[in-house]
């Protein structure tokens, strides 16, 4: 006999949290969660480190031009919370500040989403996140690979990461991981099939690698390709409560959305028009949110409320929460709302749609 839909979520979401609570006691190389339908999540030691230097490299970058601007200037220091005294010794605190400063001179100023190196880079600390150095000086089998000097830094600061953000770091993604799983696990399939079948494509086979990081970018996630892989920070305010579905699924439609970025520079280069800057971002943005805004609209399945969500009174989708489309994307969510909505509708065909947003630019 088939179990009311609620009854049905609550037992996900206990089974969920019993999956949670049984990695939470694993060691820390147990860093996948699972068994999960279209997604693989991860919180590895590896690539949070690399974030988290990031993020401060960036604050230390940021802190230095305001400084050379006339306005306040002070260098970030390791913090477990935001009202946390510093706990590091000394010595600890060198280290750290080197590790930082040498992130600061080698990528504070190069984009993760689009910056070669740092795509390896991530990519490579992925690969390794089950191993205790990088080096391979005491395991052949963790050699990752990278600049000597660039796995200097980290193993010098891994020590001191581990004891003071790591665990909250961790503890934060896991959370978030035991929040999005219950909905994953019920509407996960169906909903990457809808998604593949709007763009006219396939869902990858494999399972889309998802790395949560207490930082990601300033956009707080991003993708990228070839291996196809999502990193999405588990702290940033915007990826919380049911949202993190939406952004969840609109990281991986990156990857499968080449046809519609695809079908816009034909119909731009057929009508000699220009390309419309992030159209097809913007077309991501509102497809995903349609598609999930039904899902998380029921109280049947929509977890506890957070900013624009209000379980049983709507979901506002995260462009229109965000104040994407008021930003410069107000022309774009027109031309969605008249023509790509009556193909989500499935009262048009997707050439049509795209021809009719292009012609209207």
């Amino acid at each position: 006999m088939r179990r009311p839909a609620h009854i049905r979520f609550f037992l996900l979401l206990f089974l969920a949290s019993f999956a949670c609570l049984r990695a939470a006691a694993a060691p820390q190389s147990a860093s996948t969660y699972g068994p999960l339908p279209v997604f693989e999540l991860h919180s590895g030691f590896w690539i949070n480190l690399h974030h988290t230097l990031y993020h401060e490299a960036r604050q230390l970058t940021a802190a230095a031009t305001a400084s050379e601007k006339g306005g306040k200037s002070s260098a970030p220091v390791m913090k477990t919370s935001p009202d946390a005294k510093p706990t590091l010794t000394s010595a600890e605190q060198k280290i750290w500040d080197e590790a930082v400063a040498y992130y600061a001179a080698n990528f504070a100023s190069k984009d993760p989403l689009f910056t070669t190196e740092l795509i390896q880079l991530k990519n490579q600390l992925g690969d390794f996140e089950d191993c205790d150095e990088l080096s391979g000086r005491n395991r052949r089998f963790c050699d990752a690979g990278l600049q000597p000097k660039l796995a200097q830094v980290l193993e010098a600061a891994a020590p001191v990461y581990r004891a003071h953000l790591w665990p909250d770091h961790d503890r934060a993604n896991r959370r978030w991981i035991q929040r999005v799983s219950p909905l994953v696990i019920e509407q996960g399939v169906g909903i990457s099939e809808r998604l593949a079948d709007i763009y006219d494509t396939h869902w990858p086979r494999q399972k889309i690698r998802v790395d949560l990081s207490a930082y990601a970018n300033s956009s707080g996630a991003y993708t990228t390709v070839d291996p196809l892989r999502v990193t999405i920070a588990s702290l940033d305010p915007r990826n919380q409560g049911p949202e993190a579905l939406e952004v969840l699924f609109h990281e991986a439609s990156h990857g499968i959305a080449e046809p519609v970025q695809e079908a816009i520079i034909r119909e731009c280069r057929q009508r000699d028009k220009a390309i419309p800057r992030d159209l097809w971002h913007a077309l991501i943005f509102y497809t995903t949110g349609e598609v999930i805004r039904p899902i998380l609209a029921s109280s049947d399945v929509a977890p506890a409320s957070h900013s624009g969500s209000v379980p049983g009174g709507g979901y506002t989708p995260y462009a229109v929460r965000e104040g994407l489309y008021a930003r410069g994307w107000k022309d774009y969510l027109d031309v969605l709302q008249r023509f790509w909505q009556p193909y989500l509708d499935g009262r048009a065909t997707f050439s049509d749609a795209i021809a009719r947003m292009v012609s209207s630019l």
